[in-house]
């Protein structure tokens, strides 16, 4: 076994976890935890696939950012922590469902065979990107960073319209 073929499997463990967690965690700021390691173990596979580029922003944006922008939202909001109960049923079957996925992998990873890698994978890789986004996507592209705004600029008008109300009911 190759140290490649473990980090893949120790980074597949952390984000199976940490997504496996987000289902059963009952509270909103251990599931957003959660959901980090998960961001976090994806860049480590996206290192393991020589894309070195797509791994820094995967840290930088959904690591970093959404995970800061989802704290912001629950803070801002209201909600309630009523705790519902996890059966130890959906728990079981849960950890079940990882085993069985950990052994299809390995099996299928086993028989497997690609042939020769490309040697030149990495080379120029951020170049290649830029090339690609700001030429075929830049529609796309732009239209999500609006969306993203609209969606921040939302949820602070939804969030100073609740501080408002209360404050007349008062």
């Amino acid at each position: 076994m190759s140290g490649e073929f473990l980090a893949f499997f120790v980074l597949a463990l952390i984000a199976i976890s940490g997504g496996v967690l987000m289902i059963n965690l009952r509270k909103v700021v251990h599931i957003i935890i959660a959901l980090a390691f998960t961001f976090i173990s994806i860049a480590g596979l996206y290192v393991l696939l020589s894309a070195e580029f797509l791994a820094f922003v995967q840290v930088l944006i959904y690591g970093g950012a959404i995970t800061i922008m989802m704290l912001f939202g629950i803070m801002l909001t209201k909600h309630d922590d009523k705790v519902a109960s996890v059966s130890i049923w959906r728990t079981l079957a849960a950890l079940v469902g990882v085993a069985v996925f950990f052994v299809i992998m390995f099996v299928g990873i086993n028989d497997l065979s690609f042939g020769e890698q490309a040697s030149n994978l990495h080379e120029n890789n951020v170049r290649q990107i830029g090339i690609e986004i700001y030429s075929k996507f830049v529609i796309p592209f732009e239209t999500v960073g609006v969306i993203l705004l609209v969606a921040l600029v939302g949820a602070v008008a939804l969030a100073k319209s609740d501080e408002d109300e209360e404050v007349g009911e008062k």
